[in-house]
């Protein structure tokens, strides 16, 4: 099999808002031309993979269940020494995330309690901004720890190489061979984002167009965040990495409904916690199109403190 660091990718991965009740995605595959068959990943939404009746019908029919999770099930039925070690492996990474999450509060309280400390400006500015780079080094030192976590797995089973994860992986690519994209939907983006890894989907779709949205589009960035600021203290968290088909940009979908818009220090705090990454949200029928390591063809979407090149929108 070829693997996916060999792959350049020339296709575009098109980042979309939520598609459940104002459906742009037709219109985004007609502007590529694309005519034939369309690969959709539905993992994330687990049990209710096949529920798909309406992604089915707006895409005309064209389209190749891969069925990710029933497949990731499968599989843990053939391999039970996987299986094991897959819950493990999940156990530690959970546990890790809520004791990130903890530390993470903390230091965002710190950030908080100087920023509205009285004091003079540029003492308290310098102070702040250490507050900052100590979320960013929590950040990726979190990263850093999943990958470890992640790569420990990898040795000790070595997934790619056991029966069950291949005889999976050769019933994909045996459906993709006809498809000229994939479309990844949203919905338990944890869950998403393993099926993908585990089935290596990056390889398997090569140099295909990407269609995403909601969870979808957070998991093909190289970092996922969580975020839900409507509800509760709704910090963003760090989750994970992402497939990396999409660099540098940390994705928001759905902003109307889990975005404080009107917070400007907390939108100013992810602008420097995240730099150099673009803040990128995702409403209700934009899009914009990835290709080459830049981004064009904005419509509808907004980067938290700043703009789009004036180029990208439009082209």
């Amino acid at each position: 099999m070829i693997r996916a660091a060999s792959i350049v990718r020339t296709a575009p991965v098109v980042l979309l808002g939520a598609q459940r009740f104002e459906p742009t995605l037709g219109a985004r595959v007609e502007a590529l031309g694309i005519r034939g068959k369309l690969a959709i990943i539905t993992a994330g939404w687990q049990e209710r993979e096949t529920d798909d009746a309406d992604l089915i019908a707006h895409l005309d029919g064209r389209t190749v269940r891969l069925e990710l999770h029933a497949r990731g099930e499968q599989v843990f039925r053939d391999d039970p020494e996987l299986a094991a070690g897959h819950r493990a492996r999940q156990d530690t990474l959970r546990a890790m995330q809520d004791f990130y999450r903890l530390r993470l509060q903390r230091a965002l309280e710190a950030e908080r309690a100087v920023r509205e400390a009285p004091g003079p400006a540029a003492v308290r500015e310098e102070a702040q901004q250490a507050c900052v780079q100590a979320i960013r080094d929590l950040d990726d030192w979190h990263l850093a720890q999943c990958a470890r976590v992640r790569a420990r797995f990898e040795t000790l089973y070595h997934p790619s190489d056991r029966p069950a994860v291949r005889r999976q992986q050769a019933i994909l690519a045996r459906l993709l061979v006809d498809c000229e994209g994939v479309c990844i939907a949203g919905g338990h983006v944890a869950v998403l984002i393993n099926r993908m890894l585990m089935f290596d989907l990056k390889t398997l779709i090569g140099d295909r167009p990407v269609f995403a949205w909601s969870g979808g589009a957070m998991s093909v960035c190289d970092r996922i965040v969580l975020f839900h600021e409507q509800h509760g203290d709704g910090a963003c968290e760090v989750l994970d990495r992402g497939l990396g088909l999409v660099s540098g940009v940390v994705a928001f979908p759905e902003p109307e409904s889990r975005l404080k818009h009107d917070d400007a220090e907390r939108l100013s705090l992810k602008v420097n916690r995240f730099s150099p990454a673009t803040c990128l949200t995702l409403p209700a029928r934009s899009s914009v199109v990835y290709r080459s390591g830049r981004l064009s063809e904005a419509d509808g979407v907004e980067v938290l403190g700043g703009s789009l090149d004036p180029s990208v929108a439009g082209q």
